[in-house]
């Protein structure tokens, strides 16, 4: 019995000596496990690190930079001066080209908006069946998407002088020609022309890939049911392509705010500042006036604007799109 206990004491003892090392290795084992799990999840990060590094400098910085510098009066060469509110103030209550470009920007917006959509879900309706021609269309008026907003502007603004192409068609019809680009009537309805010229066959591929993309039984089962067409277009197609309507609203109306390309080649804000737009005001105070600090609080009510506008449009119509 001395014996046993002596053995149990001695095989006591040894274990008490080994319960610290027994620890230290699993800390050692535990530190091996996280170093593994910590490099492990690494390669993602590490991979999308230039995104990440790009998206903060060259969008998040000078987003906070310009909000900064709203609050500034400052001309590019002399200190900074601090204004507070003063360049809103002189944007809503002293300058009044301020509210003719949102103004203008506005009913830009809206027409581009509402002709680009009604043009592209007609011309996808129409390619809808597979042929040759429908074939060739498609490529054809995906075409404008692929040039360039600058050229696309030059040429229009060949096409559209009063000697132009344009007048001279109407003059083989025997209609007056028109002042396209130098009437303050006709000018804005020009550039719109143009945009929905250019963004007409990305859109209309865009809405023929989502139709192409409807299950057949369901227009089967309308055709069974003796469905009239517009009652199908409108309580089948409408609804399986909201999805893709409301993606188009969306990067529309944010294209159409930011538009100035169109209108620096064609109008440079003219005639009578009818075609001056928000980017082009936000361009005249910082390049040619020298007025940073007004020119970037225009960029930080453009920047609100934007998203109350983007707020909006998920909230009301956001929620009467149809998923399928």
């Amino acid at each position: 019995m001395r014996e046993t206990e002596v053995k149990a004491a001695e095989n006591l003892m040894d274990t008490n000596k080994n319960l610290p090392e027994r620890a230290s290795e699993k800390k050692k084992q535990r530190k091996r496990h996280f170093g593994r799990r910590i490099l492990g999840a690494l390669p993602p990060y590490i991979m999308t690190l230039p995104a990440m590094a790009s998206f903060l400098l060259f969008t998040i910085y000078p987003i906070l930079d310009m909000i900064l510098l709203s609050f500034y009066e400052w001309n590019g060469l002399t200190e900074r001066k601090w204004v507070g509110l003063g360049n809103y103030d002189y944007l809503f209550n002293i300058q009044i080209d301020f509210k003719i470009a949102l103004k203008n920007t506005l009913v830009y917006t809206v027409a581009v908006v509402f002709f680009l959509q009604l043009f592209a879900l007609i011309f996808s309706v129409w390619l809808q069946k597979d042929s040759r021609i429908n074939s060739f269309v498609q490529r054809v008026m995906f075409f404008p998407h692929l040039c360039a907003m600058l050229a696309v502007s030059v040429v229009f603004s060949w096409l559209m002088d009063e000697q132009g192409l344009f007048n001279a068609v109407l003059e083989f019809f025997h209609i007056p020609g028109l002042r396209w680009l130098n009437d303050s009537t006709t000018a804005m309805i020009s550039v719109v022309i143009v945009a929905v010229w250019k963004g007409i066959g990305y859109q209309a591929l865009l809405l023929l890939s989502a139709l192409k993309s409807i299950p057949a039984d369901i227009f089967e089962a309308a055709e069974l049911d003796n469905t009239p067409p517009l009652r199908k277009f409108f309580r089948i197609t409408i609804p399986l392509l909201s999805p893709q309507l409301f993606f188009m609203l969306i990067t529309i109306t944010l294209n159409s705010f930011k538009v100035f390309d169109s209108v620096r080649i064609m109008t440079n804000g003219g005639p009578g500042k009818s075609t001056l737009v928000l980017v082009y005001y936000i361009y005249e105070y910082a390049q040619a006036n020298l007025k940073y600090g007004v020119a970037a609080a225009a960029g930080v009510v453009l920047l609100i604007f934007l998203l109350i506008l983007t707020v909006i449009y998920f909230r009301l119509i956001g929620k009467r799109v149809h998923y399928q």
